[in-house]
Order: C-alpha cells, then sequence, then structure tokens
C-alpha cells in the first residue's frame, strides 16, 4: 500500500508522455493509422487506441478516412484537428530581422506573420523591443492566453537552450535566464533556442531531412551557422555550443571577426560582408543593378543582394560565388569529420538557390576525399524562406503541455 501512490504517479506520467508522443507525431506527419503510431510509439496497439480515443474526446484528433489499400482491410487513419483552439506562436530572429507568425495545430497560419527591424544587442533595450513587439502582436491576433500552448524563439548567439540563456545577446537583469523572463513578461511558456538549431530542427521534420537520421544543415545568413542531425536527433555538444560553422578559421584574410578573433569564415562569407564588399566596388566604378537597389531602403540590402545574384547581376553573382567556395570548403571539413548522408543549404542566404551549388561543389571537388564526398548530398533547402519559424514552432510542440 506505501507503494501504490508512486504507482499511479509513474503511470499517470507514462499516459501524458504517451499523449504526447501521439500528438507529435501526428503533427509531424499529417495523418496515420493506429498500427503507424504504435510503431513510432513502441507502445501496445490497445495502449494507443485509448489514448487516441481520449485525445478524440477532447476535441485534439478526429478520423480521416480510410489509408491506401496495402492489400488488406484498409485502416483509419488519424489527424490533429485544426478546429480544436490551440494555437503556437513561432518567432524567427536573426542581427537585424524579427518576424512573428501564428499557427494552428496544422501548422497552418491563423494570422498573418509580421516582420519588424530589430537590431539585438547586449542590452535591456533590445528584451524591452522584443518583449513589446510580442506583446502587441499576441493582443492584435485576438487569441486569448489560454488557447496558445506556447511561444518558441529562435535567435542567434551562444544560445543554452536547457537554461533559457543567450550568453551574446538580451541583458537580464539577476541571473540572466531570458526564457524565464519572457516567459513571466508574456504570460505564456517560452522556449528559445539557437536560430540554426531550430532551422535544423525544421528541415529533419518538415524538409529535406526529414527520415534522415544524419545531416548538417548550414544556416547561411547574416553570419554562418550549422544544425547537426546525429543519429536522428539535434546534436548539441558538450557544453550546448556545437555547430559554431561560422568561426572555423577558413578565411584568408586577417580581418577581426565580431567573436574577437581572426580569420573566422564569417568575415567573408556574411552577407554584411558580401553587401560591402559589393558597395566598395560600386564606389571604386564597378557598374551593378545593385546601386539602384541599394536606395530602396524598405528593405534590407542583404535582401536586395540576394535578388541581384538571383536575375544575374555579375557584382552580386561574383561575390556570391566567391563565399560559396569558402563555404565548401568547410564543407568538405565536416563531411570528414560528421560523414553525413545530407547538408542542407538553408536560411535566408539559400533563396539564391542553384547559384551556391556550382562554387560549393567545386571547393568540395578540391578539398575532400573524393571516397566520401560521393556519400554525401547537397541540396538546396525548400522550405529556406520559412524554416527559422517552423523551427520555432517545432519548439513548442517539442516541450509544451498539451492540455
Amino acid at each position: 500500500m506505501i507503494n501504490k501512490p508512486n504507482h499511479v504517479t509513474a503511470t499517470k506520467k507514462k499516459y501524458h508522455q504517451l499523449r504526447r508522443e501521439v500528438i507529435k507525431h501526428l503533427y509531424y506527419n499529417d495523418m496515420l493509422t493506429l498500427m503507424e503510431l504504435s510503431k513510432l510509439t513502441h507502445k501496445s496497439l490497445p495502449l494507443v487506441t485509448t489514448t487516441v480515443n481520449d485525445l478524440m474526446a477532447e476535441g485534439y484528433v478526429l478520423e480521416h478516412g480510410l489509408a491506401p489499400s496495402t492489400g488488406g482491410r484498409r485502416a483509419l487513419t488519424f489527424l490533429l484537428n485544426q478546429q480544436k483552439q490551440r494555437y503556437i506562436i513561432a518567432v524567427a530572429m536573426d542581427q537585424l530581422v524579427t518576424q512573428v507568425v501564428i499557427y494552428d495545430l496544422l501548422n497552418q497560419v491563423k494570422t498573418e506573420p509580421e516582420i519588424r527591424r530589430l537590431s539585438l544587442k547586449d542590452d535591456q533595450e533590445s528584451t524591452k523591443a522584443l518583449v513589446e513587439f510580442l506583446k502587441e502582436y499576441i493582443l492584435s491576433s485576438g487569441i486569448s492566453n489560454e488557447e496558445i500552448l506556447g511561444v518558441g524563439i529562435g535567435m542567434p548567439g551562444f544560445v543554452n537552450a536547457e537554461h533559457g540563456i543567450n550568453h551574446t545577446f538580451f541583458k537580464i537583469k539577476g541571473d540572466g535566464n531570458l526564457k524565464n523572463h519572457l516567459t513571466k513578461e508574456l504570460g505564456l511558456p517560452v522556449f528559445i533556442d539557437n536560430d540554426s538549431s531550430i532551422i535544423a530542427l525544421a528541415e529533419l521534420k518538415f524538409g529535406a531531412g526529414k527520415g534522415l537520421k544524419d545531416v548538417m544543415v548550414v544556416n547561411i545568413g547574416w553570419g554562418i551557422g550549422l544544425g547537426m542531425v546525429i543519429n536522428g536527433s539535434l546534436f548539441r555538444g558538450h557544453s550546448g555550443y556545437a555547430g559554431e560553422f561560422s568561426h572555423i578559421p577558413l578565411s584568408q584574410s586577417n580581418k577581426l571577426c565580431s567573436c574577437g578573433k581572426r580569420g573566422c569564415l564569417e568575415v567573408d562569407t556574411s552577407l554584411l560582408i558580401l553587401v560591402e564588399r559589393a558597395k566598395s566596388q560600386i564606389a571604386s566604378g564597378v557598374s551593378s543593378s545593385l546601386e539602384h537597389l541599394f536606395l530602396d531602403e524598405t528593405r534590407l540590402p542583404g535582401d536586395h543582394f540576394l535578388e541581384a545574384a538571383k536575375a544575374g547581376d555579375p557584382l552580386a553573382v561574383s561575390i556570391l560565388a566567391d563565399a560559396a567556395f569558402l563555404i565548401g570548403k568547410g564543407l568538405a571539413t565536416l563531411i570528414h569529420i560528421i560523414n553525413p548522408k545530407l547538408i542542407v543549404l538553408s536560411g535566408r542566404g539559400a533563396t539564391a538557390g542553384k547559384i551556391l551549388m556550382a562554387p560549393i561543389q567545386q571547393a568540395i571537388n578540391e578539398f575532400c576525399i573524393p571516397r566520401l564526398a560521393e556519400y554525401t548530398d547537397i541540396q538546396v533547402s525548400e522550405i529556406s524562406t520559412e524554416s527559422g519559424l517552423l523551427g520555432a514552432a517545432t519548439l513548442v510542440v517539442e516541450n509544451c503541455n498539451f492540455n
């Protein structure tokens, strides 16, 4: 009798864990049969059936009809209920721009995304601006806090997701716990992680990495980030900061990096540097469509640069190709160390698409052992424009309680 309360607590905990697992698998896979859910959760069919029935009673899950025939009796499929009033706030941040959107349980946009320029710094003003922006957006949505499962935020910097601290940006009084501070300010569960890590999650769950075990996801943007999926899980390293691809010392210059060191890959490949290089060459007399595009301040110079490259502007293509070759040299190093099945080029810079591929492949051919290189595929992300937001939503799904 003494052990009965503990037994009841353990059983209840296992039930709630299975409940979460069922919802997560439906979230990532759209629709599944009971047998498929049983295999994915490694739980018995009767137990999964009971759990799905409970979720149907709560309005989380709906029957969706019969699965395609496999030769026997067609099984029922199930999916999450779009009408269930539970929503996810996804926030994707980089050093200059913050995007926010609210999704429903089927990852359909509930409220139109909003973008605001927020230049990140290690000060209290950055934190205050972020809180005000999110409060305004949530209020304007008309959705109550009770209907929101949580807020997922992907942000640059040395982010310790477990302890909720960003050691690069956002100054918080006291223990520096940004996650706890935002949770208190917004009155909602908040989950934070490094932007490159959540982009890797998005590619793993919804993009080119779906169903694979070993994937490297390169986040090309104002820096060059890296998310590593090893054996089907996000690899964070011993202290949680694995993936600082930007700071591999591959630069041929002696420029000082934002990290305080010299020779980092970032100083020759970030979009900020490419824009400055383009402006410098235009000032020296090189003709380019960018000369007029840069006059339009309604868009970021980096976006103008990428658009010009996609349109075939010779200066933009040349500068981007040089940077992509250096990125490819770094990827050759990763292939030697990790031997991944797939490398995905994602993030803002991946919108340049095929322009990146030729110089990256050239560098890999030059610097990588062929026996290793031939077993690694390289693809440009098909979800690059929304990978940050999808990854932030995934962060909520992975950590929230579905009440």
